[in-house]
């Protein structure tokens, strides 16, 4: 079952949720990061350190709505972190707030805290199963998976008694025969612990699910100063606070407390390879123990607030009446070996997957976790297993894409020049050092525009945030015709301008101009020509006229006298 999901839409890539998760029990798949369930110990990390809020706890809020209205007789088990989660609410104001939501009554878990440190302390006194006598306590159920399926040298050292939570639901049941009982806590991984119960726990919710259900029934807690009598079992969600509650006289035993996944398996390594013995450890996979659990997220508070909470909540000489105790068989629970063995790649395997990422020997690998495993070869074994893909090396994606663009640049035909939003250089290729008479890009890079170009256009585009388009210029230092094309990128800040070397077109187009213009020049020299030839020949033509006419006229006055 799906104790957490993947909310696909916000998932961004990041594999935050990997480089925490102290298993590595995620998932690539479709640029999304699914949990592997099989391999996961529900330690929660991935749902609190996830920068967009793409896992999500899956919500019993319905389920537990139907259990309540098909058994009445239910009871509320609270973890003592209730104080830390809700300041200021006593557990009376807690208790008649569960009454108002219809159940038949309320207690504290931290009853079953204190049965189960008794029952840590004879077993401290009688040594564990394991054969250097080191035992480890249960009460975290991400530390007992993460021993099951990742530390099965350890699994003789976990003691053979139950959770708080369950030792506590088989009192209330033995106390009220027929009950269900429904665990309210700052775990995720309890929602699993009470799947596996055995019907002990019927249900477990976060304190978030609980904000979620009194939100929906407009239940509220009210204030009140009743005070409750306790004991100091009340101390189990606090770092060392089970060793707190315990009486811990066994003799040559040490006792120790270890909060954090880091520091649990680096325990656990240390338990398996031999290295401890004659010890008994308090395990917590939360760094501050439960006050810090992932289901109080909503209402987090700094580590040693919450601890003064507790504090003064609990009562360090006080102990809980337990009417009707479990019997030592009945807090008895086993543990199996969960151990899920994944296919490993031979060296050579290895070495193919990191050559696919540009590492071609040891120095080549960078080991900077941003793809979220500890070393590139780690992260080569995940590609191998199917759980990482090869883009997820940043590094090497980026060298890629720079080298492509590199490539672009160097090698396009157009110069190209980007600025920031202060008109500094960031950029120029060579095509535009050549057309600026640049001898290097360092001679320009990180000074103003107006050094190579006038920055009126530049200054524009950034202003109206318009595109400039094939406006063609003479840069008359450097004796060149451009077309430019500007344009502006508001994510980045960033402005580029596209240089196209145009002077052979505008010489060109100058030419034919030119000869345009000498061709004309020569058709009116041409025309005037002809036209005054023709205007010589008519005066010519006119004259021969005129002369024809006289000599005419005169032999025709010749001929009328001699008649």
């Amino acid at each position: 079952m799906d104790y957490i999901k993947l909310n696909k839409s916000n998932c961004k890539n990041c594999y935050k949720c990997i480089r925490n998760c102290p298993v590595k029990s995620i998932r690539i798949s479709g640029n999304r990061a699914h949990i592997v369930n099989d391999e996961c110990v529900l330690c929660g990390t991935c749902f609190v350190v996830c920068p967009q809020n793409a896992k999500e706890v899956v919500s019993f809020v319905e389920r537990a709505k139907t259990i309540l209205s098909d058994y009445p007789e239910s009871y509320v088990s609270v973890a003592p972190s209730f104080v830390a989660a809700y300041p200021g609410v006593s557990f009376a104001s807690f208790a008649a707030a569960m009454k108002k939501l219809g159940f038949a009554g309320c207690e504290e878990t931290a009853v079953g805290a204190q049965i189960v440190a008794d029952e840590y302390d004879k077993a401290a006194k009688e040594g564990s199963n394991s054969a250097r006598n080191v035992s480890i306590s249960t009460c975290c159920p991400s530390v007992n998976v993460l021993v099951e399926k990742y530390f099965p040298d350890a699994l003789g050292c976990l003691l053979r008694v139950v959770s708080p939570m369950r030792a506590h639901a088989k009192a209330i049941k033995k106390q009220h025969p027929g009950a269900h009982v429904f665990f309210i806590g700052p775990c995720i991984a309890k929602k699993e612990e009470a799947d596996r119960s055995d019907g002990d726990v019927d249900i477990a919710l976060t304190f978030d699910e609980l904000d979620d259900w009194m939100r929906q029934e407009n239940v509220t807690f009210e204030p009140t100063d009743e005070a409750t009598p306790g004991g100091r079992s009340r101390f189990f969600p606090t770092a060392a606070g089970i060793l707190r509650t315990m009486r811990r006289d066994a003799p040559g035993c040490a006792y120790i407390a270890i909060d954090g996944h880091d520091n649990c398996i680096s325990a656990l390594r240390d338990i398996s390879t031999g290295k401890l013995s004659n010890v008994f450890i308090e395990m917590s996979m939360c760094t501050g123990s439960c006050i810090q659990g992932p289901g109080i997220a909503k209402h987090k508070h700094a580590p040693v607030t919450s601890f003064a909470a507790i504090d003064r909540f609990a009562k360090d000489q006080d102990r809980f009446v337990v009417e009707k105790v479990p019997t030592e068989d009945e807090l008895r629970r086993e543990f199996s070996y969960g151990v899920k063995t994944d296919a490993m790649p031979s060296e050579e395997q290895i070495r193919e997957i990191l050559r696919l990422t540009g590492k071609n020997t040891p120095e080549d690998e960078l080991n900077c976790a941003c793809c979220g495993y500890n070393s590139c070869r780690e992260k080569a074994i995940a590609v191998y297993q199917g759980k990482a893909d090869i883009s997820m090396c940043l590094p090497f994606v980026r060298e890629k894409a720079e080298s492509l663009s590199g490539n672009i640049l160097d090698n396009t035909p157009n110069g190209i020049i980007i600025l920031n939003d202060r008109l500094e250089v960031q950029q120029i290729n060579p095509v535009a050092r050549r057309l600026l008479n640049i001898r290097s890009a360092g001679d320009i890079l990180g000074d103003n525009v107006i050094r190579i170009l006038e920055p009126q256009p530049f200054q524009r585009v950034l202003d109206t945030g318009r595109p400039l388009r094939d406006s063609r210029t003479y840069l008359a230092e450097y004796d060149r015709y451009v077309s430019m094309t500007i344009t502006y990128d508001k994510a980045y800040k960033s402005l580029l301008c596209i240089m196209r070397d145009v002077t052979d077109e505008e010489t060109e187009k100058q030419k034919r101009e030119d000869d345009r213009r000498a061709t004309m020049e020569t058709a009116d020299r041409v025309v005037d020509k002809q036209m005054r030839v023709v205007q010589e020949i008519a005066s010519l033509l006119g004259e021969t006229t005129a002369e024809t006419k006289i000599a005419l006229t005169k032999l025709k006055e010749s001929f009328n006298d001699e008649r």
